[in-house]
């Protein structure tokens, strides 16, 4: 008998990836934790039912969340990383040595139990001796900080459900309060293509537009994420993502890429028509 994992991206469309065997599955205190053994995609890891990453397109989201901010911001050593129980944001940014502290703020114990377990691939830095791994709700937790962070990476699952609430207004007003007077906020934007996922998409980036004097929104290719299409925000309070981007400094880390490269980071920023008119009709709200 096949077996067959099915995500909807909108109630009239699903994405299917066929599963050889389920290797994990548990209903934490928060959400549905399911690893999927997948012949096309290595190993799968869904939580409530949706897709948060495959072993074979992981490497796009991780590079392009992490290398973005970290080759415009050449100072960034304190880092706050807000979800990312898999581990694969921890571990590009423990390629950087300047790196000093990362403290990874994670609600649900067992993702990283998991990940641990059955994606070592992403989860094989989590103890590295720069990781501090906090589980606590990251909107209390933001709350108590001032000034403390070079960098914060957002990498919440989607605006609804256990992470809506790091969508707010006052959570982005947390985090400017929590980054140093150059610091740089990144987070997932979600998808533009479908209806409900593009009106996530323009309510958070309306409102980090307006906590934030720098806004941009910039893009990625990801095979099993809702129309292959992605998006990331990048908001500061001084660095802009491609004039301060310092492509000879970054190349002269010699770190290997599968995805990133500084060329294609500036190309990210540029957008389609389309998107451009989605953004701008609700900056300056």
């Amino acid at each position: 008998m096949e077996m067959w994992f099915s995500e909807f991206h909108t109630p009239d469309v699903k994405h299917s990836i066929r599963v050889d065997r389920q290797l994990y599955s548990k209903q934490s205190d928060y959400q549905r934790i399911d690893i999927f053994e997948t012949p096309e995609f290595g190993r799968v890891l869904t939580l409530d039912g949706n897709v948060m990453l495959t072993e074979r397109d992981e490497f796009i989201y991780d590079e392009m969340i992490t290398h973005v901010p970290m080759a415009v911001h050449r100072n960034a050593k304190d880092i706050l990383v807000i979800g990312a129980g898999d581990g694969g944001v921890v571990r590009e940014l423990t390629r950087y040595d300047r790196v000093e502290c990362i403290d990874l703020v994670e609600m649900d114990p067992q993702v990283i139990e998991a990940c641990r377990a059955y994606l070592p691939g992403n989860a094989c830095r989590m103890d590295d001796r720069r990781v501090h791994i906090y589980y606590e709700n990251a909107l209390k937790f933001i709350r108590q900080c001032e000034a403390e962070y070079d960098l914060i990476i957002v990498d919440s699952s989607d605006p609804f459900g256990p992470s809506e609430g790091l969508f707010t207004r006052e959570f982005y007003g947390s985090c400017f309060k929590a980054l140093k007077e150059d610091g740089i906020m990144v987070n997932q934007q979600g998808s533009p293509f479908y209806t409900e996922d593009a009106n996530a998409m323009q309510r958070s980036h309306q409102r980090i537009a307006s906590t934030f004097p720098i806004s941009k929104v910039y893009q990625a290719h990801i095979p099993t994420f809702a129309a292959g299409y992605w998006l990331f925000g990048f908001a500061s309070k001084k660095y802009h993502p491609i004039n301060d981007m310092d492509a000879a400094a970054w190349q002269s880390l010699n770190m290997r890429t599968r995805y990133y490269t500084t060329r294609l980071h500036v190309g990210a920023f540029y957008l389609p028509a389309f998107l451009e008119e989605m953004l701008r009709e609700v900056e300056g709200h």
